[in-house]
């Protein structure tokens, strides 16, 4: 999968869905400038997620921003074929769901599906910290989980999973996630303590020109990068939270349409 490329001139918006762990947000994006065309929409992910009920959530989301056409969701899973491959975030009955399908029944619309972390790596690429960089960029989100996106001189390599990286006898997530920092009521001192760990690690495997430390912790990155000290350049994201929404309109399939790179 590579990141869609919008065609040129005046658009109208487009509507991106952004799943997480804890909240099922959207809005209509003007993806001409990468910016929410309205105030987003945001419900709470339904306990326990399963499939029907999440899409159910995002069926409401949807109808509630009021925009017709086609929707780009995202979703804190591996996708291969529009096929769910993991469910670390969200409830094992995903596993093996045509997604594109499941959603495109739930709205009525035609629909396109990407990881979570892919898709606010795109966004973040295209209007964000990341454009314009060559090389290897490496896009973190930090979250429920850690969930991350790798470009090649703006090329997205997709379903990178280096939130899964082992850590302290289990997975990086379970010890740098931005859920964790809450749960475990850590400084920012701290905090940054831990991301030091998790990012060198992914500085030793990939040696990247720019990591990008987005979610919706990145509102707060004054906190806790100036602790961070790495032999690569680590700036916070520039859409924040909105990442993952703009970034799944861009792979709604009007957006994606004959314009893949």
């Amino acid at each position: 999968m590579s990141a869609p490329r919008p065609a040129g001139g005046a658009r109208a918006p487009i509507v991106g869905v952004d799943i997480g762990g804890t909240g099922i947000k959207g809005a209509a994006v003007d993806v001409s400038s990468g910016r929410l065309a309205a105030d987003r929409v945001r419900l709470l992910t339904p306990t326990p997620s399963t499939p029907d009920a999440v899409a159910g959530v995002v069926a409401t989301v949807v109808d509630r921003i009021g925009v017709p056409g086609p929707v780009g969701i995202t979703l804190p899973a591996v996708l291969r074929d529009g096929v769910v491959e993991t469910a670390s975030n969200i409830d094992s009955r995903w596993l093996g769901v045509p997604a594109g399908e499941l959603f495109g029944r739930a709205t009525g619309r035609p629909v396109g599906v990407v990881n979570d972390a892919d898709a606010a790596g795109v966004a973040e690429m295209r209007y964000g910290a990341g454009r314009g960089v060559s090389g290897v960029v490496v896009v973190v989100t930090l979250g429920t989980g850690i969930g991350s996106a790798v470009f090649i001189d703006g090329r997205l390599v997709p379903n990178t999973e280096f939130g899964h990286l082992p850590m302290h006898h289990g997975v990086a997530e379970d010890w740098a996630a931005e859920s964790v920092r809450e749960h475990d009521e850590l400084s920012w001192k701290r905090y940054a303590h831990r991301l030091q760990q998790y990012l060198e690690l992914v500085q030793r495997l990939l040696w990247p020109r720019l990591i990008v430390i987005g979610g919706g912790v990145s509102k707060k990155a004054d906190k806790f990068l100036r602790h961070i000290q790495l032999r690569t350049e680590i700036v916070a994201a520039r859409l924040h939270n909105d990442a993952g929404i703009v970034g799944a309109a861009l792979f709604a399939p009007v957006a994606a349409e004959g314009s893949r790179t």
